[in-house]
């Protein structure tokens, strides 16, 4: 509510070590962002994301309450870490260090090789495409190293700007889900959204295509001239 491998090896045994849970989180960089293991230091920077009603309007619990809150939240990611069922990352500006929300993988299921993706940004940042560019990296992350089949999200239907930013990234809305949850005093409903590897290595690939140098045959002016089929990346 939003590893490498040797070309020799068996694939069952690669798909077996691609999620094997690391000691660690690993470092994912992007162009502007870090998205990196969360320490004490950050304690601060998490509360000012999580304790803001505003982000917290559509995730499924309150706003915290005070530091403290917020050092349990840090503790409580590294116990969920620990048992290999989520993997949250910082989200951090690559010029300053500075955790600005944070984006996770949930609900890890080893055996059907699928998770949840969730995403939270503070509000000073909306609207400069930091969450569109940290979601984007931790999905090829999730289906090329941990080579994952399914993604999922979990999302308010009032909630447009995370619709909109998913399906942007290629999820498809695959139902409703009435009455799920009882919040801030409300019943709330959810969307579900979906992504499959193989849908978004097409997206890539179609992306790579539309970037490639093209000739100035008659065939590809044509194809040129065509209305996009809104799969590419761009």
């Amino acid at each position: 509510r939003g590893a490498h491998r040797t070309a020799q090896e068996p694939h069952s045994i690669r798909r077996d070590r691609s999620l094997t849970p690391p000691a660690r989180l690993p470092t994912l960089e992007t162009e502007r962002l870090r998205l990196r293991w969360l320490e004490e230091r950050d304690v601060e920077a998490l509360y000012q994301v999580f304790a803001d009603p505003a982000v917290m309007r559509y995730w499924s619990s309150p706003p915290l309450a005070d530091l403290a809150a917020a050092k349990a939240l840090l503790q409580e990611i590294h116990d969920y870490f620990a048992r290999g069922n989520l993997y949250q990352w910082g989200v951090a500006r690559a010029d300053t260090d500075r955790v600005i929300g944070t984006v996770t993988l949930a609900h890890i299921d080893r055996t059907h090789r699928r998770a949840g993706v969730g995403f939270a940004l503070a509000k000073p940042v909306w609207g400069q495409g930091y969450a569109t560019e940290a979601v984007a990296r931790l999905i090829e992350h999730a289906f090329d190293d941990l080579e994952l089949h399914r993604l999922e999200a979990d999302v308010d239907p009032r909630n447009e700007p995370s619709l909109r930013l998913l399906e942007q990234l290629g999820f498809l809305r695959e139902g409703l889900l009435r009455e799920r949850y009882h919040l801030a005093g409300e019943i709330q409903d959810s969307v579900i959204m979906g992504l499959l590897r193989r849908e978004w290595v097409a997206r890539r690939r179609h992306a790579s295509e539309d970037l490639a140098p093209r000739g100035n045959t008659s065939q590809e002016r044509e194809l040129r001239s065509r209305p996009r089929d809104g799969r590419g990346l761009g």
